[in-house]
């Protein structure tokens, strides 16, 4: 304000309507009567002559005071921005865990949603969009006919997940940028399944990662951050966690070209009575290796990972830090319209938002509780008032992770106890 008001009166001063005022001062002089002499149609000239210049000053004296006015506003913004220039780096990632939208499998049952799944992500994709990287696992492939289909020797524990190519349109407006094809259903119809779900998902700008030999690694290069992703699982033709030499040789090539690393991991048991625990052991299902979650995460992280996101057990489980680097040991299932579970836990479809430096070092987050609801072919995520996944992670956490450096509040934030909130 005291600057403000300095550059009007320096204004005035230079003000070129002074010196007319004074040019009239003769005439100002008849016109008050100081010369008895002076023919009446002059004074009368005179005092119109008066206000026409006083008009113009006046009017001169606002158009400088306005022009001074924007010129200190600019000043001001150039500051803040010069402010905001020398402000650390904050990027939000957004996760979540199995996304299979519709079934065109068996043609005789086809498990298609309704409005050709334009609704899928209706409910949440407001949050999804908001983060600069969003991430989900495909669960299935993208192919619109034909293919091999999986054989099991136990049709009822033998689920094969075929969706239409078109259904990857509502993954691109949701807002996800990373999709994880490191799973067991990748491998659902062969080779032109996994070649088709490839082809499909990089048309759509989408990166993926998690095949061996095909698609190991992606970089994401976004605002002048690179993002290196990738995803591992036990699976035939996924790039395997059980090859921990050829897991940290990945993450530490891909740590050297990128920013920030992210890794996802399809691990850990499912079905059992404690499917949600992080046991820190090495798990089983039918008699298949399904990795150490809390080790591997560890390892990720030793050998460059920032982040690391898991998915497999169809529910959620613990969250952690390690090194300053975020863990979520299971996402569970978040958008699964047929033939998975959502009974219970395996309903929750929680999001998790965190934020981080350029580094990668967490500095907060965030658990937004979405339950699946709907009939079989119209099952989505809605966003879930009672905050049961909050609960749900909550109490995981601090049963599975009591030394964990993490601190979940009743409404979903996630803060490391060693650092104030931001």
């Amino acid at each position: 304000m005291k600057r403000h008001i300095a550059k009007k009166i320096e204004v005035i001063a230079k003000l070129p309507a002074l010196p007319v005022l004074l040019a009239f001062r003769p005439h100002f002089s008849i016109a008050c009567g100081q010369d008895a002499r002076a023919p009446r149609g002059f004074a009368i000239t005179s005092i119109v002559m008066l206000f026409l210049a006083l008009f113009i000053c006046a009017s001169f004296v606002n158009i400088n005071a306005a022009n001074a006015a924007n010129t200190n506003n600019a000043v001001d913004t150039n500051n803040a921005a010069d402010t905001n220039d020398n402000d650390e780096v904050i990027i939000t990632f957004a996760a979540v865990g199995d996304i299979m939208i519709g079934l065109n499998w068996p043609e005789n049952r086809q498990g298609l949603p309704p409005e050709d799944g334009a609704l899928t992500f209706d409910s949440v994709k407001e949050v999804l969009r908001s983060a600069d990287i969003t991430f989900g696992n495909l669960e299935g492939v993208f192919l619109d006919s034909g293919g091999v289909p999986k054989k099991c020797s136990n049709p009822d524990l033998c689920f094969n997940f075929r969706m239409p190519e078109r259904y990857v349109k509502h993954l691109v407006d949701a807002g996800f940028d990373l999709m994880s094809i490191a799973n067991n259903h990748i491998g659902d119809f062969g080779d032109p399944g996994r070649e088709a779900t490839m082809r499909v998902l990089r048309e759509a700008g989408i990166g993926v990662a998690g095949l061996e030999r095909r698609a190991e690694t992606y970089i994401l290069e976004k605002d002048g951050i690179r993002y290196g992703f990738v995803a591992f699982a036990p699976n035939s033709a996924t790039v395997n966690f059980h090859n921990l030499t050829k897991a940290k040789n990945l993450i530490s090539d891909v740590k050297k070209e990128s920013d920030i690393v992210i890794v996802s991991m399809h691990i850990g048991k499912e079905r059992d009575s404690d499917v949600s625990r992080v046991t820190r052991k090495t798990e089983m299902f039918l008699g298949e290796n399904r990795g150490n979650p809390y080790e591997f995460a560890r390892v990720a992280i030793d050998a460059g990972a920032d982040m690391v996101f898991g998915h497999g057990p169809h529910v959620p489980r613990a969250i952690d830090l390690y090194k300053g680097k975020f863990i979520a040991y299971s996402l569970g299932n978040f958008a699964t319209n047929a033939n998975i579970s959502i009974v219970g836990k395996n309903g929750y479809a929680p999001i998790v938002t965190i934020r981080t430096d350029r580094q990668g070092n967490f500095i907060d987050g965030e658990i937004i509780s979405a339950i699946q609801r709907g009939e079989w072919g119209a099952r989505r995520p809605f966003l879930d008032p009672t905050g049961a996944c909050i609960k749900e992670i909550k109490n995981l956490t601090e049963m599975d992770i009591p030394e964990a450096e993490i601190v979940i509040s009743d409404d979903g934030k996630i803060r490391s106890s060693r650092s104030r909130a931001r």
